[in-house]
Order: structure tokens, then C-alpha cells, then sequence
């Protein structure tokens, strides 16, 4: 039998379709996005606040410079592992923080750096303006520079997000969560006879990963100032 036959028959197993098995497509999906989600949300509280005052206030570029070199220096599955041994020493319940908290330290520092570099990109002209007609400093971050900031703010969360999908997976190699990584590595544990989920649990990630992508594309669309996307058009077009 072929590795697309097991994949097929994978598939048409009864209970892959089920949202309360854990077998099932559904379930791991509900599974994989609720931790991506909930780290996202995490990391954005954490760092869109601090990130959106430090570039009003024009301070420490150094900072959100080198984030970005340090996000693509963290090895994700070497968060997970040293997450899961504190979290097992500290007596915490090893299937949900270890893989949360190293997804949220992966989603800081796209968030960081896409925020303040959209608030430092800011036209200085739009918030002298709006200083001379009596805004506050905390006006002008929240009704200005914020909303001006934002497509560049959710490119950021685009890329913290995908990243986030992609690595949830390596979580069920620790614990028995991991989303839809759960039937990749036990496909791998069952040798051969696991190639068909091997094959089925990458394509549902990968499927996953592409409607995510999409669905990042729309959301940029319909939250992005319709002043903003004019002008930003208007450049593409120069």
C-alpha cells in the first residue's frame, strides 16, 4: 500500500472527523488555533503597549532593532524543552504553560519591532498637528499615531502568527497537546505502518497555515484606515 493509500484511509478512519475525539481533525484544529490565539493575544499585550509609548517618546532604538535578530535566534523547540523541565520542577501542568509560554516568547518580537517601527514612521507634521490642537501625549498615541501604525503593527502580528501555527505543533513532542503535530509525531512512533498520518497531518497543517495567511490578509484589509490604504496605494503606484 502506497503512502497516499494510508493517507486516504487515515482520513476516512470514523472517528477523524469527531470535534470531542481526540483523533479527530476538528478537535486538534480547535486545539492547535487556541493556543496560537491565546499566545498572540498574550505577546500583544505585552509588548504593543510598551512598544507603542517607547517610540512616541523616541526611546531605545537599540531595542527594537535587535529583537528582531533575537527572534530568529531563539530555537523554538528549545524553548518548549527548557519551558517543560521548569514547569515540571515547579509542579505546573506540563501539557498547556511550557508550550504557551515559549510560544509567547516567539511572538514578541515581531510584535515589538512592527510596532514601534510603524509609530517611529509616523509623519512628525500629523503629530505636531495634532499637539497644537490640544491632544494629550496619550491622545495622540491612541487616536494618532496607533491607528496610523496599525497595517504595519498586524504585518507583525501576521508573521508572529504563522510562526505560532507552525511551531505549535513541535509541543506534542513533549506533552500530549501540540494541535495537529500530534498526529505527525505519532506517526513517526509507528514507523512505517504511520507514513499515511505522517502525510495527512502535514497537509492539515499546511492547509491550516494557508487559511490563517488568508484570513491575516482580510483582517489587515478591513482594520487598516481607508486614509491609510489610500495613500499607501498611492505610493505603490508611484
Amino acid at each position: 500500500m502506497s503512502i497516499f493509500d494510508q493517507a486516504g484511509d487515515w482520513f476516512a478512519e470514523p472517528n477523524r472527523w469527531s470535534w470531542t475525539d481526540h483523533a479527530g481533525i476538528p478537535y486538534r484544529t480547535v486545539e492547535h488555533l487556541t493556543f496560537s490565539l491565546l499566545s498572540l493575544a498574550v505577546a500583544a499585550v505585552l509588548t504593543i503597549p510598551l512598544a507603542l509609548w517607547l517610540a512616541h517618546y523616541r526611546r531605545a532604538p537599540l531595542l527594537a532593532t535587535s529583537t528582531v535578530n533575537i527572534g530568529r535566534a531563539i530555537p523554538s523547540f528549545g524553548l518548549i524543552i527548557l519551558f517543560w523541565f521548569l514547569a515540571s520542577r515547579w509542579g505546573l501542568n506540563t501539557d498547556f504553560w511550557p508550550l504557551l509560554a515559549a510560544l509567547v516568547a516567539l511572538g514578541l518580537p515581531p510584535l515589538f519591532s512592527n510596532t514601534y517601527a510603524g509609530v517611529v514612521s509616523t509623519k512628525q507634521d500629523t503629530v505636531d498637528a495634532a499637539r497644537g490642537t490640544g491632544y494629550r501625549e496619550w491622545q495622540i498615541m491612541l487616536r494618532i499615531e496607533l491607528p496610523l501604525a496599525l497595517p504595519v503593527i498586524l504585518a507583525g502580528a501576521r508573521v508572529a502568527f504563522l510562526q505560532l501555527v507552525a511551531t505549535v505543533g513541535i509541543g506534542a513532542v513533549v506533552n500530549d497537546g501540540g494541535g495537529l503535530g500530534r498526529y505527525i509525531v505519532d506517526g513517526f512512533a509507528q514507523g512505517v505502518a504511520g507514513n499515511g498520518e505522517i502525510l495527512g497531518g502535514a497537509v492539515v497543517v499546511i492547509v491550516l497555515a494557508l487559511l490563517c495567511e488568508g484570513a491575516f490578509s482580510l483582517l489587515t484589509r478591513w482594520a487598516t484606515p481607508r486614509g491609510v490604504a489610500l495613500e499607501t496605494a498611492a505610493r505603490a503606484d508611484a
